[in-house]
């Protein structure tokens, strides 16, 4: 009875670390019924489950967006706690189905086609699991091809976090790798900060940056210090100006450009009582990037 009882007592502690949350992402939208398919199979799975959404908006296909959201999320909620994120332009293809267990204690139930870069990057890789259909799909199916969110991740990803299963459960163990979208991380070098532009602050049209506060700290700032500020898309510029770096809006007049620190603390741009993307013909992406020095 003793190794009966043993093996009770690890699973019970691995199922009981789960915090029961699901968190869902897709580039579905609302307008069907594609999302609330996928929050029926998890709540068949256990009607104890407490499930929510992260978004469904991210434009359609865009892999890029997905990863960026997670980053920004994620570290906000307790370990534990299972995404499911399924934007999928490559569903049917080669692309892997795994769960991507984080030292943080997070668990990410994806395709592996780089919606992971910004998660792995910043929250580290403890361990990644292959999902065995054979045994981590929704029951009856199996003739279903096109519609991995509902019947194989939105299935796996409630059967952890309701603690059905294990981690050790999901399927083989793969080597702590991922794809990975190329993009420019924040840097200093020769006086000038390099960095990307992986979003924009959609409803307002803030320009949103990845130069947090240790890089910027290289260029050793004080509030009112103007800066000199170029856009590039594809290394093309779109946009070059000065701007001050202050605190709030409220510093700068109306129709004012200036540089802040966002909700996050990463250098931004905007413009006061103004869409700052909307005119300067700034995007987001891996492929736009950013350079900023100080104006002495």
């Amino acid at each position: 009875m003793k190794p009966l009882y043993l093996l009770l007592i690890i699973f019970s502690t691995t199922a009981s670390a789960q915090t029961k949350a699901l968190v869902l992402q897709t580039d579905f939208g609302l307008k069907d019924g594609a999302v609330s398919a996928m929050k029926g199979v998890a709540f068949g799975v256990s009607n104890e489950l407490k499930i929510f959404d992260l978004t469904h908006e991210i434009p359609a296909y865009n892999i890029w967006e997905a990863a960026y959201r997670l980053e920004q999320t994620a570290p906000y909620w307790p370990s534990g706690t299972v995404f499911v994120s399924v934007v999928d332009p490559g569903v049917g293809s080669e692309r892997k189905s795994i769960v991507l267990q984080t030292n943080s204690g997070h668990f990410f139930v994806t395709p592996d086609n780089g919606t992971l870069t910004l998660i792995a990057q910043h929250l580290g890789i403890k361990a990644i699991r292959e999902i065995d259909e054979k045994r981590n799909r929704l029951p009856g199916s199996n003739a279903s091809y096109t519609f991995h969110g509902r019947d194989v991740y939105a299935y796996t990803g409630a059967r952890l976090a309701a603690g059905v299963i294990p981690f050790d459960s999901v399927g083989p163990v793969l080597p702590n790798t991922v794809v990975s979208i190329p993009y420019q991380k924040a840097e200093f070098k020769q006086g000038i900060i390099y960095g990307n532009i992986p979003i924009l602050d959609i409803q307002y049209g803030n320009v949103w940056t990845n130069i947090d506060p240790t890089i910027l700290a290289k260029l050793n700032l004080k509030y009112g210090d103007q800066l000199n500020i170029r856009i590039l898309h594809n290394k093309k510029q779109v946009f070059e100006g000065v701007m001050p770096y202050v605190t709030t809006f409220a510093a700068v007049k109306e129709g004012l450009p200036l540089a802040y620190q966002n909700s996050l603390m990463n250098l931004s741009f905007a413009i006061n009582y103004g869409n700052f993307a909307e005119q300067h013909k700034v995007a987001s992406g891996p492929e736009w990037t950013v350079e900023v020095k100080s104006i002495r």
